[in-house]
């Protein structure tokens, strides 16, 4: 069944981390089977707090999902992200 990693940046604490993480991250994409249904484009919030922004990346399974953040190309990225910016992110299985 589908699952959706989706990643909300609620605010910027160091661009230059995140633009470091900008370069590094599409390596840790390949080999991994990933569709982007939304990269950071135009959004309303309709509750909660506002967003800087999102990105939402389908899979094919919960599991592919998991294996991809997990794995060692996307977690060297993800280091630049955790210090760029106060993030949400979560795996969620689809219908």
């Amino acid at each position: 069944m589908t699952a959706y990693v989706v990643f909300i940046r609620e605010k910027t604490t160091n661009s230059s981390q995140l633009e470091i993480y900008a370069e590094k991250s599409p390596a840790g994409l390949k080999g991994h089977p990933v569709t982007p249904r939304a990269v950071y484009g135009k959004h309303l919030v309709l509750e909660g707090p506002q967003i800087e922004g999102a990105v939402i990346l389908e899979f094919p399974t919960f599991e592919e999902a998991n294996t991809w953040y997990n794995s060692p190309a996307y977690q060297e990225a993800l280091q630049y992200r955790l210090k760029g910016g106060n993030y949400r992110g979560f795996i969620i299985q689809g219908v």
